[in-house]
């Protein structure tokens, strides 16, 4: 897997009549009023996008040629795979890339980063992820296992294996950040690194200026949640 990549679209080839933010099903349940925030500092510093609210387990409906900008690397890995005509970028890719955008400051903050295992063929995405952290002040110490050969936070294990093993599994990969502060950009491994004992901190929230708050670490609640989230929409 790790000698796999698979390039994003450029943001000089987006078509913005037919670009679309979907903030997907685990954001929207985590902070409601998130994706709203990021689609303004999206169409402010860089067009007219528009929300799309369709989730990656159902047809976008969306014109050929569409682009997806999302933050969940699972709707990406989806959306670019399932469905013929649909590109995407990620979040990370545009934000980075935006002169002047403003950001907040951590000075004196440093921390490791779990990249998200769908997101592994995509080195740009890390190095996306990379650069906003930088720009923000914060230094990083990496783990062993990153970017193109990070490994799964546990979470894709759900309901695949017993509730415990999943459990073991999350607090092996949390251990295996050198920092007490870790950087995710997935909110189930917020809960995974929260599970592990690590203190999360979603680059959304950081992005936003806002703290990280793992909620409610019961896994059942939380994926139940997912799957009626995903049959509404």
């Amino acid at each position: 897997m790790s000698g796999l990549r698979l390039p994003s679209i450029s943001l000089e080839e987006i078509d913005l009549e037919n670009c679309w933010f979907n903030p997907g099903c685990a954001l929207s349940l985590y902070k409601p009023d998130a994706p709203e925030k990021v689609l303004t500092l999206l169409r402010q510093w860089f067009g007219p996008v528009k929300l799309h609210s369709i989730c990656c387990h159902h047809d976008p409906q969306l014109p050929k040629g569409a682009t997806i900008i999302n933050n969940c690397a699972g709707c990406d890995r989806r959306f670019r795979s399932l469905y013929p005509g649909i590109q995407t970028i990620s979040l990370w890719e545009v934000l980075d890339q935006l002169p002047g955008l403003p950001l907040p400051h951590y000075e004196g903050m440093t921390l490791s980063v779990h990249d998200s295992c769908s997101y592994r063929p995509k080195p740009q995405v890390h190095a996306a992820v990379r650069s906003l952290l930088g720009k923000m002040g914060i230094s990083i110490v990496e783990s062993p296992y990153s970017g193109t050969s990070s490994i799964c936070c546990g979470d894709n294990f759900y309901g695949r294996i017993p509730l415990e093993e999943v459990h073991r599994f999350q607090k092996k990969r949390a251990a295996q950040m050198p920092c007490q502060d870790v950087a995710v950009y997935c909110v189930s491994c917020v809960k995974s690194m929260a599970i592990g004992g690590k203190t999360p901190h979603y680059m959304v929230d950081l992005l936003l200026g806002e703290a990280t708050d793992p909620q409610d670490l019961d896994l059942v609640r939380y994926h139940d949640a997912i799957d009626a989230y995903i049959e509404r929409h």
